[in-house]
């Protein structure tokens, strides 16, 4: 979606509130449907040379990524917010708990095995697999493999900052299901402090743009107290089921659905855009692709994967 959307006269949901380090948020209604705005957070402070950083951008672009490769996301859009005689592009995010449905993040699931000796927070990767396979609230296959797809498309989009409390569950109280819930929070991702210098050296500079790659950004995930390189680990293939949501989805990227999709994005500059493609197609080739090609390897020299 590329219209311009001007959300500053949207009135306001009073029974909504949101919590959250990074940026102002407010609950709107938009053409009669609940939606977070997300603000942008202020640059101060950070390495940048931007007054807000272009986390809702990120927002926007990574979310609707996420939804290319088959993983369900928030429904996410672009648009503008005067406060106080200054324009600001906002991030709409769609609330998927409009129909009742109640949100309990991974964090508050984790604290519910009780023979664990980490805490909900913790990032662990080992204690959030063990949560997976003890907890009751949704098939623990069917939450493996959502864990490791949404760890893999970060991989391929920079976040830094997936922990316990931005991903989840929904329960529908009127027929007490439970499922996962879309991915949301992706504002971490796609380096939203690159000002105009950064996105100019990463464009004209090979070596600026590998520092992003096979350097940071981590994953905000620990593996034996260290955050995770994502180049490192997926090379490293040590984990199967990883090993097969690499494969789900690099076979799933199209980078030309990507890239059109980006053209259209509204607000951004030819140099955002530029960024951006150049970006996500480096990280797919130069992080996933060795990935995928170790992953078949690995597979081919231990036979086929049998189904349970």
């Amino acid at each position: 979606m590329n219209q311009k959307i001007d959300f500053t006269n949207c009135p306001r949901v009073l029974d909504r509130a949101f919590n959250g380090a990074n940026g102002k948020k407010i609950a709107v209604e938009y053409n009669g449907r609940p939606y977070m705005l997300k603000f942008p957070p202020s640059g101060n402070g950070k390495p940048t040379e931007l007054s807000y950083t272009n986390s809702c951008i990120s927002e926007h672009i990574a979310s609707s990524i996420f939804n290319m490769l088959g993983i369900k996301a928030q429904e996410t859009m672009l648009g503008t917010f005067t406060v106080n005689g200054k324009e600001k592009i906002v991030c709409a995010c769609l609330d998927f708990t409009e129909d009742g449905k109640k949100f309990y993040d991974f964090c508050s699931i984790k604290n519910t095995v009780l023979d664990s000796d980490s805490n909900g927070s913790g990032t662990e990767l080992e204690d959030i697999l063990e949560t997976i396979e003890k907890q009751q609230y949704v098939d623990p296959i069917v939450l493996k493999d959502h864990f490791w797809d949404m760890f893999v498309a970060d991989a391929l989009l920079g976040n830094f900052d997936r922990h316990n409390g931005n991903w989840g569950f929904l329960y529908d109280p009127k027929n007490k299901q439970r499922e996962i819930a879309p991915v949301y929070d992706c504002g971490s991702c796609l380096l939203p402090q690159a000002d105009d210098k950064v996105m100019q050296d990463v464009l004209n500079d090979e070596e600026a743009l590998n520092l992003r790659i096979y350097r940071f950004p981590t994953s905000a995930i620990k593996l034996h107290g260290n955050k995770i390189n994502y180049y490192d680990f997926l090379s490293d293939a040590e984990y199967e089921d990883c090993n097969q949501a690499v494969k789900r989805i690099y076979e799933r990227i199209n980078m030309n659905e990507i890239k059109a999709f980006i053209d259209s994005v509204p607000y951004i500059s030819d140099l955002q855009k530029d960024f951006y493609k150049e970006y996500i197609s480096a990280r797919a080739d130069l992080i996933l692709r060795p990935a995928y090609e170790m992953a078949e390897e690995t597979q081919d020299e231990s036979g086929p994967i049998m189904s349970m």
